[in-house]
């Protein structure tokens, strides 16, 4: 299975690492399922772990990054012509349609198309569990 993974999932996973957003990092790291990315998800990934709010160490972050990048699947996305209310979100969903993936992670449903392939952690949880 292969998703695409909104920063504040991966935030979220980081902070609170018995939560639902944490189980999906698991699922990633464990190859349990696919991680789509391109180069902007990854410097947003990093820009945002290096914020000074989060104090999250390089010992983290780095390896972290790297596992991603040698383990996931880089996708070359297409642009989109369609509007979004934050294009910074934008690139999630580009490498999303581009990649074929499976799902699109997000804790921010409002920011993109409604599709029911775009899901909340929990939901994208439960569809994993039930399988």
């Amino acid at each position: 299975m292969k998703i695409v993974l909104d920063t504040n999932v991966l935030i979220s996973s980081l902070l609170n690492p018995n939560g639902v957003p944490a189980k999906i990092l698991n699922l990633i790291l464990s190859q349990k399922i696919i991680l789509l990315f391109d180069n902007r998800i990854l410097n947003e990934y990093y820009n945002v772990l290096k914020r000074d709010k989060f104090k999250f160490s390089d010992e983290l972050i780095l390896p972290l990054i790297d596992f991603m990048k040698h383990e996931g699947t880089y996708i070359n996305a297409i642009p989109l012509k369609e509007k979004f209310t934050d294009e910074d979100d934008k690139k999630f969903y580009e490498v999303f349609i581009s990649g074929s993936a499976d799902y699109l992670v997000t804790g921010n449903m409002n920011h993109f198309p409604k599709d029911k392939q775009i899901v909340k952690p929990a939901v994208f949880l439960n569809y994993i569990f039930e399988k």
